[in-house]
């Protein structure tokens, strides 16, 4: 199942991938960038490049000399010249591909935006998906998702509010409207949302309204944000069961709304500091 991430989106990528502008050259987060792993559509996740296939070619943006088979369209580009590159679930603008540079022995060179694409460290992936939740402080929230089978990325965040390009600073003076959240890259083979959605509910306290745990504030609130239906009444399903178990739950649907990623310190934050959470705990609440 297709899930367009457009909803989530900054209008920064949305440039991008909608409107087919191009990133400044050496700005982008993947142009220096040797991890292994597969590249996504940012739009709909599809897996577009395997890391094996990228190299440096000193233009400004990630060049690839491959795509994975059935995963790119091309066109011709506006300009009627060179040939444009879009995914070819969603068709997202990605680039243009070129040949006859003779960079690598292919010939070829997919020259990407880094702003069309998302990573993950797994070489075989075939398929995401993509889950947003606020469950208190998102140190702990991402604590405990990264050690879920299934999960390949885990990046922590600002959602649900007005202020444009937030800080950690602005969003704990509780003047945003924004949630402490996370997003969740996931194999649909490995797991299922209906899983993350458990996993969600059983790693806080989901009857805590003002907060969670010691921190207390707007930014701290449970929050379920769902990209479609299906999401949403995943969701509805697993409140009334607790409902059912006596649970008065304080959680909230919302659908999603623009996601900022949240400054590099705070992901991964116990990872980096060796400290473990203080809010969060699993609790199993389910049968």
């Amino acid at each position: 199942m297709m899930i367009l991430k457009t909803a989530s989106l900054t209008d920064t990528v949305l440039s991008v991938v909608m409107d087919k502008g191009t990133e400044k050259p050496y700005s982008g987060d993947y142009d220096d960038f040797g991890e292994s792993g597969t590249y996504l559509c940012r739009q709909c996740g599809k897996p577009l490049f395997r890391s094996n296939t990228k190299f440096h070619s000193g233009c400004g943006w990630p060049s690839f000399d491959a795509e994975i088979n059935g995963s790119i369209a091309r066109e011709v580009d506006a300009d009627g010249m060179r040939t444009e590159i879009v995914c070819a679930r969603c068709h997202a603008h990605l680039g243009h591909v070129f040949a006859g540079e003779g960079y690598t022995l292919k010939n070829t060179r997919h020259c990407v935006n880094s702003l069309s694409l998302d990573f993950v460290s797994d070489l075989n992936v075939n398929d995401t998906e993509e889950a947003i939740f606020a469950a208190g402080c998102f140190w702990g929230v991402e604590y405990f998702f990264k050690k879920l089978p299934g999960v390949l990325k885990t990046e922590v965040g600002y959602t649900g509010g007005h202020k444009q390009n937030p800080t950690y600073h602005d969003v704990c003076g509780d003047a945003t409207g924004h949630y402490e959240a996370i997003r969740l890259v996931y194999d649909p083979t490995k797991v299922s949302y209906e899983k993350l959605a458990t996993f969600f509910f059983e790693i806080h306290d989901p009857t805590q309204s003002n907060g969670q745990g010691p921190d207390l504030g707007e930014q701290y609130r449970s929050v379920v944000f769902y990209y479609d239906e299906a999401q949403k009444k995943t969701a509805s399903i697993l409140i009334e069961e607790l409902e059912q178990m006596g649970y008065r739950v304080a959680t909230t649907l919302r659908p999603v709304s623009t996601f900022w990623r949240a400054e590099d310190d705070h992901q991964d934050y116990y990872e980096k500091t060796g400290k473990q959470p203080y809010c969060h705990q699993y609790e199993k609440k389910f049968k």
